[in-house]
C-alpha cells in the first residue's frame, strides 16, 4: 500500500489486534490528511493500542503507512519523524530533564551537540527552563507532563502522538497544555494525532476527529461534520417575543417544532426547498421578529453520544 506522503498522514486497512480474547482494534479502516486529529473514545476503546501499532511497537493484523513508512518494517526510520508523549511516565530514575530530553533526540538520530542544544531550547519553550537540571522524580505532575510532551518534540517531528497530554492536571494546567499543544502546528508546521477521552480537549485543539468504540472505528471526519451529522435539516430559530405563537404557526404549516428554553428546533416539512424562508414567512404573517436563525449544531458531547449509540444499535440488530 503506498500512501501520498505530501498530503496523507496515515493510511490503516483493517488494522486488527487481539490479547488473547479481547478484541483491542477490529478491523480499523480510514485516510487521515495532515492536520490536528483527535482520536476519541471511552478508556478501552482502543486508543492508546492504535497509537503503538502506528509507532510500531506492537504487532498487528492488517497494513498500515504513517508518514509513507510501514510501521512494521520502517519502524526506526518512522520513530525519527514522529514524536510519541505516552500516557504514563516514561522517564528513566535519576535523570534530570536535559539529560532525559537529550537522549530522546540521540534515540531519534540526532548528534549528541545538536542532541543537547535542542533540549534545552525544546524545555525552555515547554516552560521548564528553570527546571531543567532538576531530577524528573521530584516533578509536579504539570512538570511531568511538560518534559513528557519536551521529549516527543525534541527531534522536531513531522507527527506528534499525545496520549491523554492533560491527564491529572488543574484547570489552569489543563489550558496552558492544550494553548501549548495548539501552538505547535503554525509554529513547526507538525501534524498531531491527540487521543483523549477529554471531548474538550479535542475542541480545543482539532479540526478532525475519529471515534473507537469497543476497537471499532465509528467515525472519522471533521468535527463541524460531526456535530452537524442528523441536525442538518434542523434550524434553531429564536424571536423577540411569543415563542409559543411562532413554534404553533410552524406546526400549523407543516412543521416539527421543539421548544426549549426560547430556541425552536424547526424541522420543515419535505419536500421544502428554503426552510429558512418558510420561517420568514410564518414570522412576518404572525408579526413576530426573528432574532436567530442558524442550523442546529450538536454539542460534540452529544454527537459522541449520538455515534456511540448509533454503534450500538447497529451490534444489537
Amino acid at each position: 500500500m503506498t500512501a501520498k506522503t505530501d498530503e496523507t498522514l496515515f493510511e490503516l486497512r483493517d488494522v486488527a489486534k487481539s490479547y488473547g480474547r479481547h478484541q483491542a482494534l477490529r478491523g480499523v479502516t480510514l485516510t487521515m490528511p495532515l492536520g490536528s486529529i483527535g482520536l476519541l473514545g471511552p478508556n478501552g476503546a482502543g486508543k492508546s493500542t492504535l497509537l503503538k501499532s502506528m509507532l510500531g511497537l506492537l504487532p498487528f493484523d492488517g497494513t498500515a503507512t504513517v508518514l509513507g513508512r510501514d510501521p512494521r518494517r520502517e519502524a526506526a526510520a518512522l520513530r525519527a519523524r514522529v514524536g510519541y508523549m505516552p500516557e504514563r511516565d516514561c522517564y528513566l530514575p535519576g535523570m534530570n530533564a536535559v539529560e532525559f530530553c537529550s537522549y530522546a533526540a540521540e534515540l531519534s538520530g540526532l548528534p549528541r551537540n545538536e542532541a543537547m542544544q535542542r533540549a534545552h531550547a525544546t524545555l525552555e519553550f515547554c516552560g521548564l527552563g528553570d527546571k531543567r537540571y532538576q531530577k524528573i522524580d521530584g516533578y509536579s505532575t504539570g512538570q511531568k507532563q511538560r518534559v513528557k510532551l519536551a521529549q516527543a518534540l525534541v527531534h522536531d517531528p513531522r507527527l506528534l502522538l499525545l496520549d491523554e497530554p492533560t491527564n491529572g492536571l488543574d484547570p489552569d494546567g489543563r489550558e496552558e497544555m492544550l494553548a501549548l499543544i495548539a501552538s505547535l502546528p503554525p509554529r513547526t508546521g507538525c501534524s498531531i494525532l491527540l487521543s483523549t477521552h477529554l471531548l474538550g480537549d479535542v475542541e480545543r485543539v482539532c479540526g478532525r476527529a475519529m471515534l473507537l468504540h469497543e476497537g471499532k472505528l465509528v467515525y472519522a471526519g471533521t468535527i463541524e461534520e460531526l456535530r452537524a451529522g442528523g441536525q442538518k435539516d434542523v434550524i434553531e430559530v429564536r424571536v423577540k417575543s411569543d415563542e409559543e405563537k411562532m413554534a404553533a404557526a410552524l406546526r400549523a404549516r407543516g412543521c416539527t417544532v421543539e421548544l426549549d428554553e426560547g430556541t425552536l428546533a424547526v424541522t420543515a416539512p419535505a419536500g421544502t426547498s428554503d426552510p429558512a424562508a418558510l420561517v420568514f414567512d410564518v414570522a412576518e404573517a404572525e408579526g413576530l421578529q426573528v432574532r436567530h436563525l442558524q442550523p442546529r449544531r450538536l454539542t460534540l458531547e452529544s454527537a459522541f453520544v449520538r455515534v456511540v449509540g448509533e454503534a450500538r444499535g447497529k451490534e444489537a440488530a
